[in-house]
């Protein structure tokens, strides 16, 4: 589903380009949940934002769903990025527009028929918990349920690929639980390959299948979630965990001897 090989990007500063990913070679396959981890200014932002050219590398290749997208011209690129969600951390939701309208919006911006954006619309909002505040506006709801929206909407042109650039580090710890709950729903019933990006090794655990951890602009190592937790090999990884290490690695062994490769799922209320 995505494949990033030899991927370099460099911003420009007054005293010279500045690094903020080097040599990044990384593959997830269709169907994952893939996560990406890293402390402040590791430079997870700009991976994730690479891999639907908000932000273009200055050398490597990004390729999606076979489609290599550093090679797009324009016009194709935008049509590409239809099949490409993204989530982000502070929603960023149009305060003028209700719930319903900030979830239409990718699909008036495509010309599709009223009928056909309500109808798409309605079943989001179902399937995010939100059809009684339709109607309100982002002013009127809570930091989770602006989330939930903001999930809804990137759902709206059925994408094949999601990305989530830490979409609960602005919310409480039981709002983090229903949000990522509601991510393996929609990994688990529609097959949606998510790639999402965190400072919290508790997310990782709860949600992904497979995990990068990045280190200055460095992948530094990446594995099976279950592999990496219980045999991390670098000193980034061993810091990481430390916040989690008195908290379910027994449910991780567990899972390492009756599945060998697969996270333990977390179920929630």
């Amino acid at each position: 589903m995505i494949e990033l090989r030899n991927l370099h990007l460099d911003y420009a500063t007054p005293a010279g380009p500045v690094p903020a990913l080097q040599d990044i070679n990384l593959q997830v396959s269709a169907g994952q949940v893939f996560g990406v981890i890293g402390r402040s200014g590791a430079g997870k932002s700009s991976l994730i934002r690479t891999i639907n050219l908000l932000t273009r590398p200055t050398r490597g290749t990004v390729r999606v769903d076979g489609q290599d997208l550093t090679a797009l011209v324009p016009e194709a690129l935008r049509t590409a990025r239809h099949g490409i969600g993204m989530v982000f951390q502070h929603f960023n939701l149009l305060s003028s527009r209700t719930v319903f309208e900030n979830v239409a919006l990718p699909l008036e911006l495509l010309h599709e028929r009223p009928a056909t954006i309500k109808a798409r619309v309605d079943e989001l909002l179902d399937l995010v918990g939100l059809s009684q505040q339709r109607d309100r506006y982002p002013a009127q709801i809570s930091g989770g349920q602006k989330q939930r929206v903001g999930i809804a909407r990137a759902l709206a042109t059925r994408p094949k690929l999601l990305l989530s650039d830490e979409a609960t580090s602005a919310l409480d710890p039981e709002t983090t639980r229903s949000i990522l709950a509601l991510l393996q729903q929609i990994n688990r019933d529609f097959g949606l390959t998510i790639v999402l990006i965190t400072h919290q090794m508790q997310v990782i655990k709860q949600v992904a299948d497979r995990v990068a951890v990045l280190d200055h602009g460095h992948i530094v190592e990446e594995g099976a979630v279950i592999d990496v937790f219980t045999r991390p090999q670098h000193a980034t990884t061993r810091s990481l965990l430390e916040d989690i290490r008195d908290h379910g690695f027994g449910s991780l062994n567990r899972q390492r001897r009756s599945a060998g490769l697969h996270v333990l799922e977390v179920a929630y209320a």
